[in-house]
C-alpha cells in the first residue's frame, strides 16, 4: 500500500511563509485563497512566552468528512490517500466547506485576479478551467506527483515529484512521502520523534503530522 502524507516539524518552522507563497504562485490561487497557511501562535505564560509557527491546510484524511457530504461525488479519495476535487462535477454547494474541521476548503463566487479585472500574463498562463463557483483546496500538488512518478521519480525524495511547499521550505520543516514505506523521509522522522495530528477525535485519520517534543502548545 501507499499513503502519501505530509509532516511539519514545528521545531524547525521559522514562519517565513515561503511555503504559502510557493503554493499560491504554483497553483494560481485567487486573491484571498491560501491553500497552505502558517499560523503564528504564542506559547507559554508571560513573561516566559515563545512563538510557534504551524503550517496548516487540507489534511488529506483517510476518513474525509468532506467526501461524505458531497452530493455530486466531486470530492474523491485516491488509493494513495490524496483527496481531490473534480471541478467538472463540483456544483458549489459548500457542504464540504462546512464539513471540514480544518477550515481547509475555499469557494469564491466570481473570478478574481490579483490586479484589477483582467488576469496578468502569469495568471492567464496558469489559469484552470474552473476558478469560480467550485470548491478548491490543497491537492498535495497531485499533478507533480503523477507526472514525477510516471518518470520514475519518488515523491518526498525527488523534487520533481514533491509538493511545491515542501520543495520551497527554507528550514526543512516540511517533509512529504509514503508513510507505508519505512525508509521514506516521513516514516523515518515520525519513528524517531514525538508527533501529533489535529482533531484526531473527529475520527478523520488525517494525513498531516506535526513533530513536536516541547510539551503542550
Amino acid at each position: 500500500m501507499t499513503r502519501y502524507v505530509m509532516v511539519a516539524d514545528l521545531r524547525r518552522c521559522v514562519g517565513c511563509q515561503t511555503c504559502t507563497a510557493a503554493c499560491k504562485e504554483g497553483n494560481n490561487t485567487p486573491p484571498g485563497v491560501q491553500w497552505r497557511r502558517v499560523l503564528d501562535l504564542e506559547r507559554g505564560t508571560y513573561p516566559d512566552v515563545s512563538r510557534v509557527f504551524v503550517p496548516v491546510g487540507c489534511q488529506h484524511c483517510a476518513e474525509p468528512p468532506c467526501l461524505e457530504v458531497c452530493p455530486s461525488t466531486a470530492t474523491r479519495k485516491r488509493a494513495d490517500g490524496i483527496v481531490t476535487i473534480d471541478e467538472d462535477l463540483c456544483i458549489g454547494c459548500s457542504y464540504c466547506l462546512m464539513a471540514c474541521p480544518y477550515d481547509a476548503r475555499f469557494l469564491i463566487e466570481r473570478r478574481e485576479y490579483a490586479f484589477g479585472d483582467t488576469p496578468t500574463a502569469a495568471e492567464a498562463a496558469r489559469a484552470r478551467r474552473h476558478t469560480a463557483g467550485v470548491a478548491s483546496k490543497c491537492t498535495f500538488c497531485v499533478g507533480r506527483i503523477d507526472a514525477g512518478t510516471a518518470r520514475g521519480k519518488v515523491p518526498g525524495r525527488d523534487p520533481e515529484a514533491t509538493p511545491l511547499c515542501v520543495n520551497s521550505c527554507i528550514s526543512g520543516a516540511l517533509r512529504f512521502g509514503d508513510i507505508d514505506d519505512p525508509t521514506s523521509p516521513v516514516a523515518t522522522l515520525l519513528a524517531e520523534n514525538q508527533w501529533f495530528r489535529m482533531h484526531e477525535e473527529e475520527g478523520t485519520n488525517p494525513g498531516f503530522y506535526y513533530v513536536w517534543d516541547k510539551g503542550a502548545l
